[in-house]
């Protein structure tokens, strides 16, 4: 059975089995590498993709439970242009080692849709989920501010 998935505004068509994780086909089958494998039981936050603008771990979503447009780190800012978050995580240098940082900007961008002026307390909370082995949580919640200040401003 084919499985057509809309990704970054893009049609997609797959015949892995349904219960095959979003994480692996976005990989594997169609190239999307930003999206990165970190646990596989949605505990690191590194394989976040949106779905309809809802943050989710990909690892944990089957292929045929996919409910609406996928979004990666690939298609979140326009062409020629970072999205607000990741003009910011360039700004505050927020990566070390980088691996993690695709899942914590995506986390980070359905954050601001969802509240777009957090406090330290909220951007905590919302981001627990997903885990820097490098410890760059201050100069992420200062990027996430900072993106905050941008997405206001309509930069």
């Amino acid at each position: 059975m084919t499985a057509t998935l809309t990704i970054n505004g893009e049609s997609y068509d797959t015949d892995a089995p349904a219960d095959t994780p979003l994480l692996w086909v976005l990989r594997d089958e169609f190239g999307l590498t930003g999206t990165k494998f970190g646990c596989g039981v949605a505990a690191c936050g590194a394989c976040t993709v949106h779905i309809d603008g809802e943050a989710v771990r990909s690892c944990q979503v089957a292929l045929g439970d996919v409910w609406g447009e996928v979004l990666t780190i690939e298609g979140l800012g326009s062409p020629g242009a970072l999205h607000a978050v990741q003009a910011a995580w360039v700004h505050h240098q927020v990566a070390q080692c980088g691996y993690c940082q695709p899942g914590q900007i995506m986390q980070a961008a359905a954050l601001l849709a969802d509240n777009p002026a957090p406090s330290d307390a909220e951007i905590d909370d919302w981001m627990a989920g997903n885990l820097c082995r490098c410890g760059a949580y201050s100069r992420i919640r200062l990027a996430i501010h900072d993106a905050a200040g941008r997405l206001s401003e309509g930069a």
